[in-house]
């Protein structure tokens, strides 16, 4: 999502600015971890993305170059992604005030040492009338392994819930018609040469292509979301959400899985 675009036409252009934001610190922090990347270009990836950002807050607060050399220095060995949605916990395993924070803002990450995890919750960071960044805030999480998909059951889910969801909206959409915006953003989906993935060089093959077609589906979520109703019926409108939650619960998982398959190489 950082190839082709400037921090600021990218920030506020979807209201997928946390996820994105967390899908960046995954992919970026783990190449660092594995060395496909220093450190510095991994920061600066991440922020060119969502601006500046920092770790914890007053009186702890540093940057988030700091803080990332300061938690390889305490044994940091990897990144994780959460995506939660309402009854849906996914990436999460506690303890509930990680938890709750994590499903308000929609996203978090979870880092992994030696002895203990730390959950990493995004917030906007404003100061005075230009700066705007982000707040990574520090909570204890627990190191349990959460319950997510591989990435070979995550492709195949979003392939089918892709095309299923795709059908519904097309149909239901058929009374009004299929907006501009979104026509385009299907087709995007069958184009290979468009370079819009959320991850960073060093990922299996498959995460890269798993995670670029999540990231255009989730715009495609976004823009179906913001349709004016008028012209269906109720059920019209309930099949169309019905079919928008499981495409976004495909595109959360795909995410998940394609970000926390750095080391997947490995095992």
């Amino acid at each position: 999502m950082v190839d082709g675009m400037d921090a600021g036409s990218r920030r506020g252009s979807t209201d997928n600015d946390a996820r994105d934001a967390a899908t960046a610190l995954v992919a970026w922090g783990n190449v660092w971890l594995t060395g496909h990347v220093g450190l510095d270009e991994a920061v600066d990836a991440v922020e060119l993305l969502a601006g500046p950002q920092v770790l914890g807050g007053d009186p702890a607060e540093v940057s988030l170059r700091r803080g990332l050399g300061d938690l390889r220095v305490g044994g940091l060995t990897a990144f994780r992604l959460a995506l939660p949605a309402p009854g849906d916990p996914l990436g999460l395993t506690g303890p509930p005030d990680f938890n709750r924070a994590a499903l308000e803002a929609e996203a978090a990450v979870v880092l992994t040492l030696p002895t203990r995890a730390i959950g990493l919750v995004p917030a906007v960071d404003r100061r005075g009338s230009s700066y705007v960044g982000l707040r990574w805030e520090m909570h204890d999480a627990s190191p349990a392994q959460p319950d997510v998909p591989s990435l070979a059951e995550a492709d195949r889910g979003l392939m089918l819930t892709m095309r299923e969801a795709t059908e519904a909206l097309l149909a239901v959409d058929d009374v009004a018609g299929v907006p501009p915006e979104i026509a385009d953003a299907l087709v995007d989906l069958r184009d290979p040469e468009r370079d819009d993935h959320p991850l960073a060089p060093g990922y299996p093959q498959r995460a890269h292509r798993v995670g670029a077609l999540a990231a255009r589906l989730s715009l495609v979520v976004d823009l179906a979301r913001r349709m004016d109703a008028r012209g269906l019926t109720s059920d019209q409108v309930q099949r169309r959400d019905a079919a928008l939650r499981s495409l976004d619960g495909a595109v959360r998982r795909a995410l998940v899985a394609a970000c926390n398959s750095a080391f997947d190489h490995a095992r």
